[in-house]
């Protein structure tokens, strides 16, 4: 395998000489080889278009190995000055054929660099034959160079050429991209797509030269200004009719050369009030004037009341937060210009930005074609979830209950109820008596306002002994986990009401009840792996703000199977939506919002849906894929601007519907409060000064779901189920082999870093390097005869290891990996079964062949489960005298060694033991060790098992 790197060009580069310029060059390192571009000088903005190739000994060892593009000034004394690098992770390379030419922000080597500017490179891999076809196109382009030098100076400026090379087909197989060379015919393989994030410098304020000196900059910088007209259409008055009846249907047509945007209809007002935004873009203006036209509904055609044309030089700019531009009074006028006897429509018209805070509510002017009542779900929205909180019910003993049936003792339940949530606790104690006892506790998930009511039914073999109405506002609030007393509650007979009880003052059977809304703890309604909040439902235990997020939803390109794309994005209770772009692929959003942080280890999701909603009869509305981004992952105030990558995972398999273009800060307004939260618990207090069991939590997940869900679809546009499904994973954790691969592939990750420090430890013990065993030796013996110094020299070696790989720290935020995740590889079969519903519906010899897998792979896992209780066992066996001869010797072996290791300085001993285990391998035995022997000897209890 190669790889080859093109050095384009550099932007703004820092000045290094006198004349405030500098004699930039390139050195690329890869793999221990280091390659260089010519130098440009007096010049900080050069260009070289030049392409260097790289040998890679193993393919496998690609995605281990980095790239280091640094940017030096040639002073002439023979060493290059530092002015930049771009470091290109391995594992980020595609083929030649998905690759394209990326714009990178030059980063520091070291904490004090002075660095600035941008490089433009193309990075990819390539085969031999690929090898073939880049030196002979740049064999010819040098030719061509030669022959014409003077065209090539003259289009210097202009962008390099994208160049299309072969692709590496799956399989190892090799398929042509583009027309194979004469001799080699053969059809185009489809490439593999590219999971990797994409590095950008859009054209946004954050990120330009020279920052945009206006308002929208402190506001909306981290996303492209887009230039719309606003249309305010406010009322009309005194509007002429031709009808009988005197009344006219007025709507007003607000027209732009090809678009035009079309308010309500109001059946017979001659007054009417509609109140209505329109947003022309300016990259979509075809006409030099704006029409507003009243026109009356009519069956067959509409007839136009009357106009006003607005001339777009005579238009204001407005630049927010300037106060709204002030509505005028027109006359309405005919066709040809001239003044209506009467009639006057009132507008206003001005030039803005999506700042304006219209335009969340504006009609976009590419809606041209949907209704009114779709346009209401295009619109961009701020949601906010539900502040959720626990109730708790304990229920204590009851006194002097009545049975129904006399003869019989009473066997009593409590019934608690609250809302669409019911529990139920088991029969009382002791069983038969009218004070039975329960001291067991309820839970519940309450939604604010907190208005509705505990409804606690005693029953007696389904028949009700009694209830008790309980309003919630009245119940005690507790968020410090502090001792509430309980209270004597009266019960009521079945049917009758307070006021009846209040009259009759009669005697009643009581419940002792402790009833408390536990607002300290975080009710947790997403997986704790993917939240992105973990602030109790109390604010008076709040902590206060870190810093804040700031995202910019740019854009996104080549979607697939949408042509209305939206965006939704969830961060703590706030949710957002973009506004729907119909009729593209390649939707341009461009706006920015922001939110709180409070926990630096929460994650910012996003995802992109197809709006199915825009006509009346809409369908369920289809994911896209999603992004997550771990705030803690993101460095203070650095932008990060990347195109992820969308994929969705079906039962046909993994498909990528296209990327989605983001821009990232994270700014930290606490230092000390960040630093300190690293230290504090994940959850807030309650959850450990009174646990809730995870049983329990799962099943009060699906409920505080269910309310998130119901009050974000009350909004207007709603947010769906099956968006605020796919936001939060809400899918039960179910059996998948995908997902039973991916994790043992976690944990041989983790292990291998172990087996790695096992593997130069036996090295040393192998003497497979002599220098570096007599290292370890002296360090060893120094350590022995002073062993104050064992524990600074482990911490200063953490230090080492932690400094050195500084310089291998990512400089992209994580995301998505179907690598990881097993998403890629997995077969039909096993994704057939991962999104098969339950219980199954598939035919009983599909559902045997799975199930026999199924005992196959937890047989396996059954098998290390078992090994590793026998280790476990064994080491209890030492002094267990489950082996009476085996634990004699031991206990004998032990006194022996004590009576040894006291009358012999410590400091020999671990010299001699030491020495014992770093000795030559001439010196040792192939056999195993005699306590090795010893320890397998020992017995478990796998024996016992049947």
């Amino acid at each position: 395998m190669k790889v080859a790197v093109e050095v384009i060009e550099a932007a703004n580069l820092l000045p290094k000489d006198s004349r405030g310029a500098s004699n930039p060059f390139v050195e690329i390192h890869f793999n221990n080889e280091s390659q260089r571009t010519q130098t440009r000088h007096i010049t900080l903005d050069p260009s070289w278009t030049e392409t260097f190739v790289f040998s890679v000994p193993d393919s496998s060892l690609l995605a281990n190995l980095t790239i280091t593009a640094s940017v030096l000034h040639d002073s002439g004394d023979g060493r290059g000055q530092f002015m930049g690098q771009v470091v290109l992770s391995g594992s980020s390379l595609g083929p030649a054929i998905s690759s394209s030419i990326q714009w990178f922000p030059l980063e520091k080597r070291f904490f004090f660099s002075r660095v600035r500017g941008e490089l433009c490179l193309r990075a990819y891999y390539l085969d031999e034959e690929d090898e073939l076809i880049l030196n002979t196109s740049l064999k010819k382009e040098h030719e061509k160079s030669k022959n014409d030098a003077e065209e090539v100076k003259t289009n210097k400026q202009k962008e390099p050429v994208t160049r299309v090379f072969q692709a590496v087909a799956a399989g190892g197989d090799k398929k042509k991209a583009a027309p194979a060379p004469s001799g080699k015919g053969g059809a185009a393989g489809p490439a593999k797509p590219d999971y990797n994030l994409i590095e950008t410098s859009p054209s946004i304020p954050a990120l330009t030269r020279e920052r945009v000196n206006s308002k929208i900059s402190s506001t909306y910088d981290l996303v492209e200004v887009m230039q719309y007209l606003f249309v305010y259409v406010v009322k009309a008055r005194d509007l002429p009719t031709k009808d009988i009846t005197g009344f006219l249907d007025p709507f007003v047509e607000v027209k732009l050369g090809n678009y035009k945007g079309i308010t309500k209809i109001l059946e017979k007002n001659n007054n009417p009030v509609w109140g209505q935004v329109f947003a022309f873009s300016q990259h979509q203006t075809q006409a030099d004037t704006l029409a507003v036209i009243v026109k009356d509904k009519d069956d067959l055609l509409d007839d136009i009341v009357g106009r006003v044309k607005v001339n777009l030089t005579d238009i204001p700019h407005r630049t927010a937060p300037d106060g709204p531009i002030a509505p005028l009074w027109r006359w309405l006028e005919y066709k040809d210009g001239t003044q209506l006897r009467h009639g006057e429509i009132n507008f206003a018209v001005w030039f803005g930005t999506q700042a304006d805070e219209a335009f969340p509510d504006a009609w976009q002017s590419d809606a041209h074609d949907v209704s009114y009542t779709g346009l209401i779900n295009t619109r961009s929205k701020v949601y906010f979830s539900p502040r959720l909180a626990y109730l708790r019910v304990s229920v204590l003993q009851a006194q002097d209950l009545v049975p129904v049936d006399k003869s019989k003792p009473p066997n009593a339940t409590l019934k608690v109820q609250y809302g669409q949530q019911s529990r139920k606790t088991r029969p009382g104690t002791p069983s038969g008596s009218k004070n039975p006892t329960w001291n067991e506790d309820l839970l519940f998930v309450a939604c604010p306002p907190f208005k509705d009511q505990l409804v606690i039914t005693v029953e007696d073999s389904g028949q009700s002994l009694g209830r008790l109405l309980v309003p919630l506002s009245t119940v005690a609030r507790n968020d410090q986990g502090k001792r509430i007393p309980p209270k004597w509650y009266n019960l009521l007979k079945p049917g009758a009401t307070i006021d009846e009880v209040k009259r009759e003052e009669r005697f009643s059977s009581k419940l002792h009840l402790k009833i408390t809304l536990d607002t300290g703890y975080h009710v947790i309604e997403e997986p704790v792996q993917y939240s992105s909040n973990f602030q109790p439902a109390s604010k008076k235990i709040q902590k206060s703000a870190i810093g804040l997020l700031e995202l910019g939803v740019l854009s996104a390109r080549n979607l697939t199977g949408t042509k209305a794309p939206y965006c939704v994005a969830r961060y703590g209770l706030k949710w957002i939506r973009t506004r729907t772009v119909l009729n593209t692929t390649t939707p341009r959003w461009n706006e920015q919002f922001t939110w709180e942080v409070f926990d630096p280890c929460t994650i910012l999701t996003v995802a992109v849906f197809e709006n199915c909603h825009i006509s009346d009869k809409g369908s369920t509305d289809k994911k896209l894929g999603k992004v997550r981004i771990r705030i803690s992952t993101l460095q203070t105030d650095k932008v990060y601007t990347h195109f992820y990558p969308l994929f969705v995972l079906q039962s046909s398999g993994l498909k990528k519907n296209g990327e989605l273009h983001l821009a990232v800060r994270f700014t930290c307004t606490a230092w000390a409060n960040m630093l300190v939260q690293y230290g504090r618990p994940l959850l807030p207090k309650m959850h450990y000064s009174q646990p809730i069991s995870i049983m329990l939590q799962d099943q009060l997940r699906s409920r505080a779901v269910a309310l998130v869900t119901e009050r974000l679809g009350s909004a207007e546009p709603p947010l769906r189920k099956e968006v605020v499904d796919y936001i939060i994973e809400v899918p039960s954790q179910m059996w998948s082999m995908r997902k039973s691969k991916a994790n043992f592939y976690r944990v041989t990750s983790v292990i291998s870093s172990l087996s790695s420090i096992g593997k130069w430890i036996n090295n040393i013990l192998q003497w497979k390097n002599p220098f570096t065993t007599l290292l370890v030796h002296v360090l060893f013996i120094t350590l022995v005869f002073f062993p104050e110094l064992i524990l600074p020299t482990v911490f200063l070696y953490l230090f080492a290891i932690g400094l050195y790989n500084y310089r291998f720290r990512p400089s992209r935020p994580p995301h998505l990996d179907p690598g990881l995740a097993q998403a890629d590889v997995a077969n039909s079969d096993e994704l057939d079964e991962e999104f098969d519903t339950f219980p199954t519906t598939k035919n009983m010899d599909l559902v045997r062949m799975r199930y026999d897998r199924l005992r196959t792979v937890w047989g396996r896992i059954q098998t290390v489960a078992g090994d590793i209780a026998t280790q476990g066992e064994r080491f209890n066996a030492l002094l267990s005298w489950r082996d009476l001869r085996a634990t004699r010797l031991f206990i004998i072996f032990s006194l022996l060694v004590a009576l040894v290791v006291y009358v012999t300085p410590f400091q020999v001993v671990a010299l001699l033991v030491g020495l014992y285990i770093l000795r030559h391998p001439k010196f040792r035995s192939k056999s195993p060790s005699p306590s090795f022997n010893f320890y397998k000897r020992l017995p478990s209890r796998s024996d016992m098992l049947l």
